[in-house]
Order: structure tokens, then sequence, then C-alpha cells
């Protein structure tokens, strides 16, 4: 009868087990891959954004050098109205009694070259390079950052999955330890011991499920997108033996490392910026022309008229006494002439055409051109002080350059022997597991009987959660090293 109550007891303990580790949420997941991840962030990381936004000033710069190579050109309109009155400039009365239109425009063509000027091109194309490699160096370390982030979310979900189990486990033990009080072979302090051990384990297994959906926000966070309801990772990394040679993933790194060849680029942009400011000792060939034209018209078209109609008059009259003075004194003369000038009406409307030219229709102003050739000689040091400044950057540069290639040497070399000792950290793990778990096995199975107690029971589940939670650290530890030396060397190795 004990017997049978005992298997009673064992039945209902795998029943209970079986209903913990059922789906926590029966909406189908959401797949993402490693690949799926690494692409998400970059369409989506604002921070890589921000970085590669910086390529359209790059290339607006590189067309503004090669535009300078080109004249600069602007026009300009203008108009005037001046009330009329008369003004007083050095003692003599000028002005006129109407208001006075006027307008004019000009058209210029400039040109302005020196050495500077055609260095600046390679310059600036030596720049947007840079920006192109400094996009690179940020996107390859993008890439570091998700996969080590996706591992680390991955390892997170093989720990939950772990204590997962261990629940069941402690729950099994717990029904064993219950029946075996019943049939008289235990006590009811196995019975505490057992319930005690199981509500920890659910303790840790809760922590265990918190800290993944933790590492999946963080993974979102990199990718820069809303993370999706019940999102799960599919991608597999098995572990195996690595077939790499140093020397050659160095000699790989020194030519493909991102950051590397984004710091040769900058070295290239200060050794043109040394050379841009010497261009500025050189002379500057200096080139101007332009068309151009005015209006000036009164507002009052009489006004004009009127000043002619007086200015003819003046001179009919002066031409008239002095060809009389010339009659009475029995002179050849031209009274008769004078008589017989007249101020016409065609006259008169020839001026009031010519005072309506306001507002666009120009008198051309005589054509320009000049050119200047200049030879810069003190400016107060200022050009002495940029070129310093100038080389010292190239030099900064060069040594920028060296101290990363020292370094990527040293990164590599460490993360190559990061990853040989993983691999073999993981194979010496998985053997400890597996023994441990044979252990955990056999003391169970000593416990149903009654040839062991509840202590060494736990004990050995101890030492299996100890070994099992180190054999899911190696193997994340191994991918880790492995992405890491794919980001020391700059390109992926598998």
């Amino acid at each position: 009868m004990m017997r049978y109550l005992f298997l009673i007891c064992l039945a209902a303990g795998a029943s209970q087990a079986s209903a913990q580790v059922a789906p926590r949420d029966s909406a189908p997941p959401t797949a993402l891959t490693i690949d799926q991840a690494i692409e998400l962030a970059r369409r989506n990381n604002p921070e890589l954004q921000q970085i590669q936004n910086n390529r359209i000033g790059a290339r607006a710069a590189v067309r503004s050098a090669y535009g300078a190579l080109l004249p600069s050109a602007d026009a300009s309109l203008s108009a005037q109205r001046q009330q009329g009155g008369q003004q007083i400039f050095s003692g003599t009365s000028l002005g006129a009694s109407s208001d006075v239109n006027q307008s004019s425009y000009q058209i210029g063509l400039n040109y302005r070259i020196n050495s500077a000027t055609l260095i600046t091109p390679s310059l600036q194309r030596a720049n947007r390079d840079a920006v192109e490699a400094d996009i690179t160096g940020a996107t390859s370390n993008l890439r570091s950052n998700v996969s080590q982030q996706y591992l680390s979310t991955l390892q997170a979900e093989a720990t939950a999955d772990l204590q997962d189990s261990l629940v069941v486990a402690s729950q099994a033990e717990l029904v064993l330890a219950q029946a075996r009080e019943i049939v008289g072979s235990g006590t009811q302090l196995d019975v505490s011991r057992a319930e005690v051990a199981l509500g920890l384990q659910r303790v840790q297994a809760l922590k265990a499920r918190n800290q993944v959906e933790i590492e999946k926000l963080r993974l979102f966070q990199q990718m820069g997108t809303p993370q999706p309801a019940n999102v799960k990772l599919v991608s597999q990394f098995p572990v195996t033996p690595i077939q790499l040679n140093l020397e050659e993933l160095i000699a790989s790194a020194r030519n493909q490392n991102p950051v590397v060849v984004a710091l040769r680029s900058r070295e290239h942009v200060a050794d043109l910026n040394v050379r841009r400011e010497k261009g500025e000792y050189s002379p500057t060939l200096s080139l101007s022309t332009g068309i151009g034209g005015y209006t000036y018209g009164y507002t009052n078209s009489s006004f004009p008229v009127t000043q002619a109609q007086a200015q003819f008059d003046a001179s009919r009259a002066s031409c008239i006494r002095t060809e009389e003075v010339r009659a009475a004194l029995n002179l050849s003369n031209q009274l008769s002439q004078c008589n017989a000038m007249a101020f016409t009406e065609a006259e008169a409307a020839a001026i009031r055409s010519g005072n309506s030219k306001f507002p666009f229709n120009f008198t051309r102003s005589p054509r320009s051109f000049s050119a200047t050739l200049s030879l810069p000689l003190f400016d107060g040091f200022a050009r002495e002080q940029r070129l310093q400044e100038a080389m010292a950057s190239r030099s900064d540069a060069r040594y920028s350059v060296r101290s990363r290639e020292l370094a990527l040497t040293a990164d590599v070399t460490a993360a190559y022997l990061t990853v040989t000792t993983a691999e073999k950290t993981v194979v010496l793990q998985e053997q400890n597991a597996a023994k441990a778990k044979q252990e955990l096995k056999l003391v169970q199975d000593r416990y149903k009987i009654g040839a062991t107690t509840f202590v060494d029971l736990t004990q050995a589940r101890a030492t299996y959660e100890r070994a099992e939670s180190e054999r899911i650290n190696s193997v994340y530890d191994y991918h880790k090293a492995f992405a890491a030396l794919e980001s020391a060397v700059g390109h992926p190795l598998r």
C-alpha cells in the first residue's frame, strides 16, 4: 500500500513539473537573427545616423572647393528717389525743384586664384574619404556592440532555461520528500528543506527571466528600434575549433581595421592642410569685370523741358545781343539767324522721352576690366601661426596612427589568445557539467531508495547548477571573444 502511494506522489510531481514548463505566452514569437539585428541597427541607430550625416557636409565641401576654381558672379539692382530742393556745396547752390528718380544695375565677374586654391579640392576629397572611413569605423563598432549584446541576451536566456529546469527538479525533489515522509522513510525536516529550496529556486528563475528582458531592452536600444512583443533570438553559434593564423590576423588588421584606416585618412588630410597653409605665401591673382547701366529722371516731366527752354532763351538772347553790337559797328553778323532761333515742340518731346527711362530703360555704362597680382608680405604672424598649427596637427595625426597600430597588435594578439583559451575552457566545462549531471542523477536515485540524505541531494543539485552555469558562461565567453577578435581585425572571420 505504501509503495502504491509513493508511485502516486511521483506521478503527481511529474504532472506539476510539466505544468511549470508550459509556454508563458501563447502569441507566436517574432524571430530575430543576429544578421537582422545588425541590419536594423545600421538603419536605425541614432548615433550612427549622426555620424553618417557628416557625409553631407563633406560632399558639400568638395563641391565648394571645386566651385572656388570658377569665377564668382554677382548682380545688383538698385533704385533711389531724391526729394527736390536746394543744397549748398562749396558755396554753390545745387539741386532741382523736382523730385528725382534713379535706378541702376551691375553684373560683375570676379576670379581669385593662388596655390592654396588649387590644393583645396584635393584636401576636401581627402576629408570626404576620411569621413567615409569614420562612418565605416562607426558601423564596425556598432556591429561589434550589437553582436556582443545579442550574445549576452542568448546567455541570459540559457541561464534562465537552466533556472527553470532547476525549478522543475526542485518540485520533483519536494514531491519525493513528501512521498518518503508518507511511507515513513523521510522526515518533515526534509519536506521543509525541499519547500525552502523550491522557493529559493523560483526566486532565482524569476530574476533570470527578468534579466532576459533587460538584456533584450539593451539589445533593441543598440538597434535603435522599439522592442516587439514576444521576440525570440534564433541564431545559433556552434563552438568550432578555430583555424586562424595570428600573424595573418595582425597583417589583415593593419590593412583593414576601420579605426586605423580612418586615422590614416586623417593623417593624409593633415598633410594636405599643411600644403594649403604654405600656399598662402604664394602670389594671388585677382581678375574682375562687369557690365552695368543707369537711369535718371525727374518725376515732373515738364521740369527738364522748362529748364531746357530757359537755357535756350538765355542762349538766344545772348546771341541777339552779340550780333546787334556787330551790326551797330557795320560788321558782318548773323542777327537774322539769332532772331529765327526757336524752341520747338519736337525738342520738348525728345526731352520728355529721355526723362521717362526710369526704372528699366537703362543707359549702358562703359565696360571695365581689372587684373591684380598681390603678394602677401606681413599679416602680424597670423599666417605663420596657422602653418605651425597645421604642422602640429599633422604630427598629432601621425602619432595617432602609430599609437593605434601598436595597440592593434596587442588587441589582436590578446583577442586571439582569449579565443583559444575560451575554446579549451568550453571543452573542460562541458566535461564538468556532464559529470555533475551524472552525480546529480546518482544522488537522486540513491535518495529515492533512502540510501542518502536530502542534504546530499541539495549539495549535488548546487554542484550541478554551478557546473552548468559555468558551461553556459564559457560557451558565450567563447563567442564574445570571437566577436571581439573580429572587431579588432576589422572584418568578419566566419
